[in-house]
């Protein structure tokens, strides 16, 4: 049985075999000198979809901040905290990255 998951799923590399999926493929978003410095504030507070829908208008791209921050984001949700500051790649080498 083969699943087709989107391109913006962070699970998208991810092969299956049968009825469960093997180890996880981690998308790569590749580091680039026009990547910004952003400070969570409030607003994003334990939601990095609100983020990602924000600047890349697709909030399924939540995963794209952890990924990029491996250091500073164990947790994708609960480490996205005010004061937290994370590296966030602009909208045109995400989208590169993810062949959209």
């Amino acid at each position: 049985m083969a699943v087709k998951y989107s391109k913006t799923s962070p699970y998208y590399n991810t092969s299956t075999h049968g009825f469960f999926l093997d180890v996880t493929q981690f998308r790569t978003i590749p580091k680039d000198a026009s990547d910004v410095t952003f400070r969570i504030n409030q607003t994003y507070k334990h939601r990095p979809d609100l983020l990602a829908n924000d600047l890349y208008g697709d909030a399924k791209l939540w995963w794209v901040f952890a990924q990029r921050n491996p250091n500073t984001i164990k947790d994708p949700v609960f480490d996205f905290t005010p004061g937290t500051t994370i590296f966030i790649p602009k909208k045109d080498t995400v989208f590169a990255a993810l062949g959209l």
